[in-house]
């Protein structure tokens, strides 16, 4: 069966194998009209006498000739087989994620409250990467890394829905978060490297002041965009009592001012969040931002047939060259 990746490079040269047909019309017609006739008056005593060897391969030459030929004009037409496949490259981006778990994150002026909602909208992110490396930090009075820079997003959404607040003493150490994210991202080699903090509050402990931080960051050429959450005003939180849980407004204090600061400074950008769904778009919008460059360069690779199609015309040639001047031989 013909292979359907064979092609040829110079597919006019096979119109030359037509000449085959006309040669071998050609040589039956010459042989025809060029046989001796003798009268005898009965054939009887021939009958009994066997063809030799030479009789039998007498157009044995003529057979490799055109063989030869045939031959030939397929391997001047170039036959060659080809592949096909895509070589694509990837312009990676590292992306650590700073979250604040302190006991504010717990008001519930988004849905079910505000570190559940930072958490899904997290997760809908990563799945929304495909190449990229994301680590997870989280920070309230102190910081720590709950996820290294990882490929594995099934391993990373897993340990993020394990975060809750009180993993860490209580208080938003904004500077620690950012310096942490830096250790992460310092030794990195992605064409970009991008922090995304998430706060809903002020920095009130930790020994790195934010501004110091950034300006770390900002020496290792890390993009911050900051997310400012909470409504405005006055926010539900949860309480217990010993009736059970109720709720008191508390005010919500988001330090817009540094955080735009650390935006400006390290050419990212800052962005509110006042419930679930602008959230959501802060994210989408980040994501859109950060796109990971994806080429695709298609190639097809030719392996040619040239070489054993001549080796075989050759070949031919040789086997009736060698035959008609000895066992073939025609003598005059």
């Amino acid at each position: 069966m013909w292979n359907p990746n064979i092609s040829f490079a110079n597919p006019e040269l096979l119109y030359g194998v037509l000449i085959v047909p006309l040669l071998v019309f050609w040589y039956i017609k010459r042989h025809r009209t060029t046989t001796s006739e003798i009268r005898y008056s009965t054939l009887l005593p021939f009958k009994t006498i066997q063809p030799t060897l030479k009789e039998r391969l007498r157009h044995l030459p003529f057979i490799l000739r055109m063989l030869m030929l045939a031959v030939l004009v397929v391997g001047f037409a170039r036959p060659r087989t080809s592949s096909q496949g895509e070589n694509i490259y990837t312009e990676g981006i590292d992306i650590a994620m700073l979250l604040d778990i302190s006991g504010s994150m717990l008001a519930e002026d988004f849905r079910p409250n505000r570190i559940e909602a930072a958490k899904q909208v997290a997760s809908d992110f990563i799945d929304g990467r495909t190449t990229d490396r994301i680590g997870l930090v989280i920070f309230s009075g102190q910081s720590f890394t709950q996820c290294p820079m990882t490929t594995d997003y099934r391993v990373l959404k897993g340990l993020i829905r394990q975060v809750k607040s009180g993993m860490v003493e209580d208080g938003t150490a904004i500077g620690l978060a950012i310096a942490q994210g830096v250790n992460r991202l310092k030794d990195s080699h992605a064409k970009s490297k991008v922090m995304i903090l998430l706060t809903d509050g002020v920095n009130n402990r930790g020994e790195i002041d934010p501004i110091t931080a950034a300006q770390i960051a900002q020496t290792f050429d890390i993009r911050i965009y900051t997310i400012g959450v909470g409504t405005i005003g006055e926010a539900p939180y949860p309480v217990q009592t010993p009736f059970g849980i109720r709720y008191q407004n508390i005010p919500v204090d988001v330090d817009e001012k540094t955080l735009q600061k650390i935006a400006e400074m390290t050419k990212g950008q800052y962005f509110r969040a006042t419930n679930n769904r602008s959230l959501k778009a802060i994210y989408d919008e980040i994501d859109e931002m950060e796109k990971t460059k994806i080429e695709v360069k298609a190639y097809r690779s030719y392996t040619e047939l040239f070489y054993g199609w001549v080796f075989v015309g050759l070949a031919a040639l040789l086997l009736e060259f060698i035959l008609s001047n000895t066992i073939l031989r025609k003598i005059p």
